[in-house]
């Protein structure tokens, strides 16, 4: 996204409502409120030191240099908060997406000030959250202020909640398309091979979570014939869109919210954000439930599709650190994933390049942390294949992770795993 993203010129004063030592948050990636935003850093040196809690940063808004007013703190190192990580100034907060909204109404991470980007009202004063509901229901309910940016283009979702007026301490109208997020490229050769694996593994039927990346952009195309899909994710993106118009996303057969699309984040373009609007086939809900084990519980035939880092021979994921760089997240991977394993027809999906560059992405030995253990992975995509490891022996497992190694990379994993048997 473009720095020169245009916003109200007139940047509202936030000295009224937010005090030295405050901590910050607002929605992430395209909901984040840009004039808001971009007011708190215009002001920073007059507000006083502050906390900021937020997201995947799209937007641009923190820069490393804003650390000598802001102490920055996400879940995530993904977006631009890697250029924060890299320097040295992102604190992270290491945890499961579903724990996060307790972590938020407990104060375990204190909000004292939501920034929120809010739809216009209807005619009974209520804003829809628009374009997130996520982490900032839980968020909302411990706040001190809140502070919306009114915005006519944000579109008017059905969601958990909704602020009227009379909920709102400080309204600031803003007119300007909402944060766009769009593939930075077409999925390539390898990514579609990677997709049309996982797409194999995917039946009429099935309710679909969906990671981020660019396999799950190649996979939701490859899914246009199926019927009768259900949804429910943490975020969607434009492919959804596709996916509904084609027919095959239908969510007739959901044990849980029959006939609706469940998410908390909408990641995408104006053709997302179209469809989105005043839609009631989308229901957009907190992290609370999108990720509460007890809901997911309840998904039969539930398809987790994610991504890693790193894999090691037994199946351990690492979706957070590579180079010793904290790129990504714990997020909702561990979530779905569990979910998925205990699902009555569920498969729980890792896919990925089988290497980066000319390092091998299957290790004998994790570089970074567990994201996902063992017993909470099943199986695991790459271009040379498809590794389903439920059922099996460590031993048993090793074989079958080698197998989907690239080529190259397979006799020194091979030894690596004749030396360890799996039990290190």
């Amino acid at each position: 996204m473009p720095s020169d993203t245009p916003v109200n010129a007139n940047l509202p004063d936030l000295s009224p409502y937010v005090r030295p030592g405050d901590t910050v948050f607002w929605g992430q990636a395209s909901s984040e409120p840009i004039t808001l935003t971009r007011a708190l850093v215009a002001q920073r040196h007059r507000l006083g030191r502050l906390r900021l809690v937020f997201g995947i940063d799209t937007g641009r808004t923190l820069k490393p240099e804003y650390a000598d007013a802001f102490d920055f703190v996400s879940y995530t190192g993904a977006g631009v908060n890697r250029l924060l990580a890299q320097a040295g100034v992102l604190d992270i907060f290491a945890c499961p997406y579903s724990q996060l909204p307790d972590a938020l109404q407990t104060g375990m991470l204190k909000v004292d000030v939501v920034l929120i980007q809010v739809s216009s009202p209807d005619a009974n004063g209520h804003h829809s959250l628009g374009i997130s509901n996520d982490l900032l229901i839980a968020a909302l309910a411990q706040a001190r202020v809140v502070i919306a940016e009114v915005n006519p283009k944000v579109p008017r979702t059905f969601g958990e909640r909704t602020l009227h007026v009379d909920d709102i301490d400080c309204c600031v109208p803003a007119q300007f398309d909402p944060l766009e997020i769009m593939p930075t490229k077409a999925p390539s050769p390898l990514e579609r091979t990677i997709a049309s694996h996982v797409a194999s593994l995917i039946d009429d039927g099935v309710t679909l979570q969906l990671g981020v990346g660019g396999v799950s952009d190649a996979v939701l195309p490859m899914l246009k014939d199926r019927r009768h899909l259900g949804l429910h994710s943490g975020i969607v993106g434009d492919g959804v869109v596709g996916l509904y118009e084609s027919g095959a996303l239908t969510n007739a057969l959901k044990t849980i919210d029959p006939g609706v699309s469940v998410t908390g984040v909408l990641m995408g373009s104006q053709r997302l954000f179209r469809w989105a609007h005043e839609n009631p086939k989308l229901q957009l809900r907190g992290s609370g439930y999108t990720h509460n084990p007890e809901v997911l519980r309840q998904l039969e035939r539930f398809v987790a599709i994610n991504s890693a880092i790193e894999i090691d021979l037994t199946g351990q994921v690492n979706a957070e650190v590579a180079a010793g760089q904290y790129l990504g997240a714990v997020g909702g991977a561990p979530d779905f994933l569990r979910a998925a394993q205990r699902s009555r027809g569920g498969i729980p999906i890792v896919a990925l390049a089988s290497t980066a560059g000319v390092q091998s992405r299957i290790v004998a030995k994790l570089s970074g942390p567990v994201t996902t253990s063992r017993s909470d992975a099943g199986v695991f995509v790459t271009e040379h294949g498809i590794a389903d490891l439920r059922g099996l022996t460590l031993r048993a497992r090793m074989e079958r992770m080698i197998a989907i190694a690239a080529p190259e990379h397979r006799s020194e994993l091979a030894q690596a795993a004749s030396k360890t048997g799996g039990l290190s």
